[in-house]
């Protein structure tokens, strides 16, 4: 940097798919600094939540402003990633404004984390109800709920099963993660047709 402190960007806080170019310029967050023997050794991480979020705030003005605030977030560094946010003013959809019309704000965050798919839902207090946005684009029927042990039983129509999982089980591992449950997925089957 200007003040000739060394910045390293690990392997671990790299994108798997970053490919990186002599001279060019990198975007990333200040994960921790390292002092040894009084020389800062500044880490630089571009798979943090706080990437994520530090690109959202400079996409989305809303964000920048304090209208709308990002409650939760999970990803899977180049793979998916889920955003929950809230607004406080009920005149801004907060999913809304952080896609942007047809898209055009997550597209630059997309681009710049190697086509990372992100999720943006509303946030809510309701557990069953997070739990349901989070499993997006999955519809859920019924959810139950084991406050104590903070697992989620979830049961879905057999088609929708496969999209609450997602490819590689990376759906509801970050819907796990977002909303902190442990969440089991069973297909709904009518009554009298059990297997």
């Amino acid at each position: 940097d200007d003040e000739n402190n060394e910045l390293v960007l690990p392997k671990m806080e790299q994108i798997p798919s970053d490919q990186y170019r002599k001279g060019e310029t990198l975007r990333a967050v200040i994960a921790r600094v390292d002092n040894e023997n009084n020389n800062p050794k500044i880490i630089l991480s571009r798979t943090s939540p706080v990437f994520l979020e530090r690109l959202l705030e400079q996409e989305v003005p809303e964000i920048a402003d304090g209208l709308i605030a990002i409650k939760k977030i999970a990803r899977m560094p180049g793979e998916r990633a889920k955003v929950a946010v809230e607004s406080y003013d009920e005149r801004i959809d907060p999913v809304g404004a952080c896609v942007g019309v047809k898209g055009s704000r997550v597209h630059g965050i997309v681009h710049e984390l190697c086509n990372e798919n992100i999720d943006v839902i509303n946030w809510t207090a309701n557990s069953k109800l997070f739990i349901q946005r989070a499993l997006s684009p999955a519809r859920v029927n019924s959810i139950n709920i084991n406050e104590e042990e903070r697992r989620a039983e979830v049961y879905l129509q057999p088609e929708e099963v496969s999209l609450a999982i997602g490819r590689g089980g990376l759906n509801i591992k970050l819907a796990s993660m977002l909303t902190e449950y442990t969440i089991d997925v069973f297909r709904d089957v009518p009554e009298g047709e059990e297997e």
